[in-house]
């Protein structure tokens, strides 16, 4: 009924057999697979031993069974806390685990009733033809898949699965969840959606627009990934937000910021990206806005993916707007007036050697000056401070380089990745990727300071002249070393610069209290 937009069929366990059966079938159709310990692998499963002990069993008995089995099905903590609140305390979250659990046990009594002893075997069977039958059609399958893997798997060995199924079809990607069980969609903490948007894989047509097909975050992602994951991280940095009024005034959060767009934000990219994650947040939480992030287009590719590949950081990259640098990208988010980011520095600076902390590496490029132009976006320079005070750079790419076998595997890396700025000369056209050595300090405190919005509506000479571009171009990079320097300069006369104020502070007052800063 809608041949321009793809079919999603969600196998699990039996029904990933089915999926992959029908695909197989329907090469014709644009079709998207989501597996989930596929049965594929009912030949190797650890219960074979004991099949014909069930079948040999007296009917009397057959209602042991579903108890036997729940204990290899899934984990039943996990399933019992699906429904529990995150923000509970300890004696509450006990009690409600355990009226959860004791609330399961009669669903076991009646999975006897549910499923009788013929209706068991008969099941079994189906699994054993069907897998039999799914495997010998494997090769004519030519739908995009998304296998999800468990670790703890105790019904189906789907790590192995997940390797053969890697290398046996044609577009496989894989996510692996090294402590969950087989009922994994049963379980907390798996959100089948987040997962598939942080793998790229949602698209409404035949070819996805990284767009026009980005599906803003949901509130319990929203809470997941900042309330939850990356809570820690946050407390400890107690980031403070800074943004420039019109009038050239400082102050505290994102007045300073324009409610609507197209607008451009311009800057510094810390080390390993590392301040990305409290900028998202903030953006979201007062401004109820994502920031479409221009990022390496090595994110998005699935060629260094494994077949034991976790989520990652990448993936929460894509999930909060993260898209590849392209100029087509750009110019259709300025088409929808979103709010962009991007770093002109790019790798270079997010992997920038020793001693190059907020060193910019900005080729001379001004493109995106007269692409801001053309659409009459506001550019906002900004700066950010605060990696050194975190992270101590180790090993860099200078060290890595003299020893063979890194210096091969970096050379492996960057043969394979997409290349940026090959029409760069020097370092600022040195996109290498390499993953550097770190160790963490006793936290400090990010800063980031949002400029004097730059209004390029109306500056049609931008546009047709390279000249006045390129003066723009050098006039934002200012900005950004501008205020660069003043949060370093700044950050001195901040009496909550060490952790161990803001812990004391926040004994006073609360963890949600937001501590104080140097006035601007």
């Amino acid at each position: 009924m809608s041949p321009n937009r793809p079919i999603y069929l969600v196998g699990d366990s039996f029904g990933g057999c089915l999926a992959l059966s029908v695909a197989a079938r329907n090469p014709q159709i644009d079709l998207v697979l989501i597996l989930i310990n596929p049965a594929t692998s009912f030949a190797k499963t650890p219960l074979q031993p004991i099949l014909p002990v069930l079948e040999a069993m007296p009917s009397d008995l057959h209602v042991t069974v579903p108890y036997l089995l729940s204990f290899v099905m899934g984990d039943p903590v996990k399933m019992a806390m699906v429904n529990i609140e995150n923000n509970l305390s300890p004696p509450e979250t006990l009690q409600k685990l355990s009226n959860s659990l004791t609330s399961m046990l009669p669903l076991l009594s009646e999975l006897a009733d549910i499923i009788p002893r013929d209706t068991l075997f008969w099941k079994l069977k189906l699994l054993k033809s069907g897998a039999a039958y799914t495997n010998s059609r494997l090769h004519a399958v030519q739908a995009e898949v998304l296998l999800l893997a468990s670790g703890n798997d105790n019904l189906l060995p789907s790590g192995e699965e997940a390797d053969r199924l890697f290398k046996s079809l044609k577009n496989c990607r894989v996510r692996y969840f090294k402590d969950n069980g087989h009922t994994l969609l049963l379980e907390d903490g798996v959100n089948l959606l987040s997962v598939i948007k942080g793998v790229n894989m949602y698209r409404r047509g035949r070819q996805r627009d990284p767009v026009t097909d980005y599906m803003p975050p949901t509130l319990s992602e929203f809470k997941k990934t900042f309330d939850e994951d990356h809570k820690l991280f946050h407390l400890a940095l107690s980031p403070v937000m800074l943004s420039t009024l019109k009038n050239g005034k400082i102050v505290r959060g994102l007045a300073g910021v324009p409610d609507q767009g197209p607008v451009l934000f311009v800057g510094y990219h810390a080390l390993m990206g590392i301040e990305l994650s409290p900028l998202y947040e903030e953006f979201l939480r007062e401004k109820k806005t994502i920031v479409r992030g221009m990022a390496h287009p090595v994110l998005f590719e699935a060629k260094f993916e494994s077949s034991r590949q976790e989520l990652s950081r990448f993936d929460t990259i894509c999930m909060y707007g993260g898209l590849p640098v392209t100029p087509i990208n750009m110019y259709r988010s300025f088409e929808r007036n979103q709010y962009v980011l991007l770093y002109p520095g790019g790798v270079r600076e997010a992997l920038h050697r020793k001693g190059e902390a907020y060193k910019l590496f900005w080729p001379d490029q001004p493109e995106f000056v007269r692409m801001a132009a053309r659409f009459g976006v506001t550019i906002i320079p900004f700066g950010f401070v605060g990696e050194d005070d975190v992270l101590e750079l180790v090993a860099d790419y200078n060290d890595q380089k003299n020893i063979p076998y890194l210096r091969e595997w970096i050379e492996s890396i960057n043969r394979e990745a997409q290349r940026v700025r090959d029409n760069v000369k020097g370092e600022d056209g040195n996109q290498d990727i390499y993953i550097p050595a770190l160790l963490p300090k006793v936290p400090g405190r990010f800063y980031y300071l949002f400029g004097k919005p730059i209004e390029m509506k109306g500056m049609d000479n931008v546009v047709r002249d390279r000249k006045s571009a390129n003066e723009v171009y050098l006039h934002i990079k200012s900005e950004v070393e501008n205020l660069m320097s003043y949060l370093k300069r700044k950050r001195e006369e901040d009496p909550y610069r060490s952790i161990v104020q803001r812990a004391v502070y926040q004994a006073s007052w609360g963890v949600s209290a937001e501590v104080p800063t140097f006035e601007p």
